[in-house]
């Protein structure tokens, strides 16, 4: 996060919020692809795709202990390239953690390969 006053996330943040696929008390973890300064909607809406506990769908990013640059998940997760999703700022419960710029990186070219 930027300003913990306005609680602006940033890129490679790990948010855990609503998941528009289930009823309203279900959340999941989000990781935060865009939100660029200057960008329509800043601190408003992210870009982002869902983690997941699953392991055996093909296509999924796993997350490396030292990946995390802080905090974490409770349980081991990875990363869904193809749940992208646009969330609003008031869909987000908490700060999960923040993940390495390596593997946001490698999160956003499978989301680009999976829309090719």
């Amino acid at each position: 996060m930027t300003d913990e006053e306005t609680l602006i996330f940033e890129r490679g943040d790990v948010v855990y919020g609503d998941d528009p696929f289930k009823t309203e008390e279900d959340a999941r973890p989000w990781l935060i692809l865009s939100n660029h300064e200057g960008r329509p909607f800043h601190g408003d809406q992210y870009i982002a795709v869902t983690l997941t506990t699953k392991s055996w769908m093909d296509g999924l990013i796993e997350i490396p202990d030292e990946s995390w640059r802080r905090g974490g998940t409770p349980s081991k997760s990875r990363i869904a390239p193809w749940g992208v999703q646009s969330i609003d700022h008031e869909d987000i419960d908490f700060w999960q953690g923040r993940l390495d710029s390596v593997l946001v990186d490698e999160a956003i070219a499978s989301l680009v390969e999976e829309l090719q």
